[in-house]
């Protein structure tokens, strides 16, 4: 009878759902591990696998199996915050227990602004409704400000992190900020809404400001509250004053519910 070596080591698991930089809540609440088929793979192996070397999930290999790779279902509570190391190991008759190598991932499900069991419909009210100059939450946006550009301020929210992205939601338009850096963690986020994205989101009275953030491993927030701003008549024939990138963005962003 042909027999393994006894340090054989198969190929490294692999999780489908991991994002480039790890695991989100979504992904921990259904999480799969593949395996892909292994040399002398039978009828009647049991693959077990290993959740930081603690016992996770375990399959007998079916004749329908063979050649095929195999889906193991982790269980939610396994997938907590921070390094996750994932093996599996091949138990088959006659022969010694082979193990696979190590798979690393990160795993974040601490939503920014809060955990998902708190966001309900569109907004999440953990997060603070941007902060504005007291003059423009009074009187509004007057036209020399639409042609200067305005101020605002994004409170700190829950696990604010290194790697988050905040879209800023000016009614209908759209402006992307820089990712969070590990120096801004824990601090306001002072933003410079140009005149460009506010001559952008139209010429209505009122519009609705709002921010959502993702972070690194596609974790969504969804929208703060929205603040409602009254907008002057732009005597501007265009964006002047403050400089800027803006580039225009329109709904579907990762931002949108869904």
């Amino acid at each position: 009878m042909k027999h393994l070596p006894p340090l054989a080591m198969f190929a490294a698991p692999t999780v489908p759902q991991a994002l480039k930089q790890g695991i989100n809540a979504h992904a921990a609440t259904h999480l799969q591990v593949d395996i892909a088929p292994y040399p002398n793979m039978g009828k009647g192996d049991l693959i077990e696998l290993f959740w930081n070397n603690c016992f996770a999930a375990s399959k007998r290999v079916g004749a329908a199996d063979i050649g095929q790779p195999s889906s193991l279902r982790v269980p939610e509570s396994f997938v907590q915050n921070g390094a996750a190391r994932i093996h599996y190991r091949v138990m088959q008759v006659g022969r010694g227990p082979a193990r696979s190598l190590i798979t690393r991932v990160q795993v974040k499900t601490a939503c920014p602004g809060g955990q998902p069991s708190v966001l309900c419909g569109e907004e999440n009210q953990s997060l603070a409704p941007v902060g504005l100059p007291e003059t423009i939450r009074r009187h509004g946006v007057n036209p020399s400000q639409i042609r200067r550009g305005v101020p605002l301020i994004i409170e700190p929210y829950l696990n604010m992190a290194t790697g988050d992205a905040i879209t800023l939601r000016w009614g209908d338009a759209r402006l992307d900020l820089p990712p969070i850096q590990a120096h801004e963690v824990g601090r306001p986020v002072h933003v410079w809404v140009p005149s460009a994205l506010i001559l952008d989101a139209g010429d209505d009275a009122r519009q609705e400001v709002t921010y959502c953030v993702i972070d690194r491993v596609g974790n969504n927030s969804r929208w703060a509250p929205p603040r409602t701003v009254s907008i002057g008549q732009a005597q501007a024939h265009g964006p002047a004053g403050h400089p800027s990138v803006y580039q225009p963005r329109r709904p579907g962003s990762p931002c949108e519910p869904g």
